[in-house]
């Protein structure tokens, strides 16, 4: 029978042979703490990341469905378990995963006791990812607020910001599309994207000097960016395009 310490010791032996991706003995060493330890959280929710890593998706939603029946707090095992159940169509269970994980986070945040800002990141790429499905189907309301989501939970997610302006352009609000990708411009000089987006939408509105500076500017930066020489090419030959 293994004591503590010798789980202890075990659990960094399977994670020593996970960091290296040598996922067999790594499972092995993990089934072994868990025969012991039914209920040992951290070996459960390492085995459910060797299951999604080698596609085994079933057993990956079974382990982490069992983490959170250990430790239902465990943000990290939800989050996972939400993005699964997504990827395979089971979207209402997912979503109500992710809420309830959610709603604890703003909970703990209310009461500061939490401020994890690795945690509120992987909040903000769940809501990304479900505002680049929402903008799938032109559900652009539905898009923007995730999208804004994420912007409140990782400010750092730039991308986010170009998609709110490309939701403002699809609905035909330009000038608020103009108004946030001139303001990350102005916030983010060097974030090349953001320029590029700018661009676009100049010369979708007949702005072709405006556009090709800003595609200047991102060439000289990076003199190597396929994306700013193709608008470049583009806006000698093109009649129109969009962000």
């Amino acid at each position: 029978m293994l004591k503590n310490r010798q789980i202890d010791e075990a659990l960094v032996k399977a994670k020593a042979h996970f960091e290296a991706k040598e996922f067999s003995p790594a499972l092995n060493i993990l089934s072994n703490i868990i025969e012991e330890e039914p209920n040992h959280s951290q070996s459960l929710f390492l085995m459910a990341n060797i299951f999604h890593i080698k596609g085994e998706i079933s057993k990956a939603i079974k382990a982490f469905k069992r983490v959170l029946e250990v430790e239902p707090s465990h943000t990290d095992a939800a989050i996972s378990l939400s993005v699964l159940l997504n990827d395979i169509g089971q979207y209402e269970e997912a979503r109500k995963i992710f809420t309830t994980a959610s709603d604890r986070v703003k909970l703990n945040n209310e009461d500061d006791s939490l401020n994890d800002n690795h945690i509120n990141k992987k909040f903000s790429l769940k809501h990304y990812e479900m505002a680049e499905l929402y903008l799938t189907y032109n559900r652009y309301d539905e898009a923007m607020y995730e999208y804004n989501k994420a912007i409140k939970l990782d400010p750092l997610n730039l991308e986010a910001r170009i998609k709110v302006a490309k939701v403002y352009a699809k609905k035909g609000f330009v000038n608020k599309a103009f108004d946030e990708l001139i303001r990350l411009k102005n916030e983010q000089p060097n974030f090349l994207p953001g320029r590029i987006a700018l661009g676009v939408l100049y010369y979708g509105k007949g702005d072709v000097l405006s556009a090709q500076k800003e595609w200047e500017k991102v060439s000289s930066l990076d003199p190597m960016n396929s994306e700013a020489h193709m608008y470049m090419n583009l806006s000698r030959t093109a009649t129109e395009t969009r962000i």
